[in-house]
């Protein structure tokens, strides 16, 4: 029994391991939960307390002043916002600097700096709410989906399309294909540059995480999903047509490269032409491709993905 009323005592002292003073101007996290008590009732459940209880010392963490800094003059005029680092309303490098001193070190931020996000000013309290958080993990200002929908309403109106991907049933996020904090240079489609999209295992489109029966390699490539990406035949966030094609039939999407156009097709690129006495396009029985090119997105195989 005693073992447990020594641990609720530790538990009970553990905020105050950072108390101490860590220089000039700081007055310790006392001095904060005075004026601030609901935030701290909160905080402990927050994924920030670990800075309160660190087994660090004082001069390298300092609580509630290591994101705000120095308080010594705060109280003094607590309405001169000018005396602390409120951190919202402040310029957007002054937040981006701050948040780095400690998450600059994770690999998924690695490319912040240069990111679109960044470029236009959008930081981390534009998504993100540290003592006011709707979501537990990440700290998110609202739900994901709704958060990231602020902004981006054409794909929100992608995703109600008939044929998308789940993301509004709540089976899939935002972040299981972008890197909201900036991606590296993608090994496909690089010249329309995705949009912050991560990459998967060695270094594929982020499709294959889920659709790994695609993801190859194969013997015989189908050159667009290699070069191309899957977003040179599919639309990933939604669309009128099934399979999430751009297109609604098969064939005509298809024939954007399978043309007989002269010095395109076979001669062109080596691209095999369907327009032949054998493939008579206006006839149903070959408007769908993937009845006989079943295995479309590559083949181990059959040159012509037949099998």
């Amino acid at each position: 029994m005693w073992r447990f009323y020594a641990l609720v005592l530790l538990c009970a002292l553990a905020p105050l391991r950072a108390q101490k003073l860590g220089g000039p101007g700081y007055l310790g996290d006392n001095t904060c939960q005075l004026c601030h008590p609901t935030i701290w009732a909160d905080f402990s459940r927050n994924p920030h307390y670990k800075i309160i209880v660190s087994a660090a010392p004082a001069r390298q963490t300092f609580g509630c002043e290591s994101c705000h800094g120095p308080g010594g003059e705060h109280p003094k005029k607590p309405t001169d916002h000018s005396l602390i680092n409120r951190i919202e309303g402040r310029p957007p490098k002054v937040v981006l600097d701050t948040c780095l001193r400690c998450h600059a070190k994770d690999f998924s931020k690695a490319n912040i700096r240069r990111s679109v996000h960044t470029t236009h000013d959008v930081v981390c309290t534009n998504c993100h709410s540290v003592h006011r958080a709707q979501t537990p993990k990440f700290l998110l200002a609202k739900q994901q989906r709704d958060l990231c929908y602020t902004c981006h309403l054409e794909t929100k109106a992608q995703f109600d399309m008939p044929f998308h991907h789940r993301v509004n049933e709540g089976a899939i996020n935002c972040t299981d294909c972008h890197n909201p904090h900036g991606a590296f240079n993608p090994t496909w489609r690089a010249g329309v540059r995705p949009r912050m999209v991560t990459e998967s295992f060695g270094n594929d489109e982020a499709c294959v995480k889920c659709h790994v029966d695609i993801r190859g390699p194969f013997v015989y490539e189908h050159p667009p999903v290699r070069i191309e990406g899957c977003e040179s035949c599919h639309s990933p966030h939604g669309t009128t047509n099934p399979r999430l094609l751009k297109r609604p039939a098969v064939f005509t999407l298809c024939l954007e490269c399978h043309t007989s156009v002269l010095g395109f097709g076979k001669t062109g690129f080596g691209l095999q032409s369907p327009v032949t006495s054998f493939h008579r396009i206006e006839q149903p029985q070959f408007q769908n491709c993937v009845t006989c090119h079943v295995r479309i997105h590559g083949s181990n195989v059959d040159a012509r993905f037949e099998r």
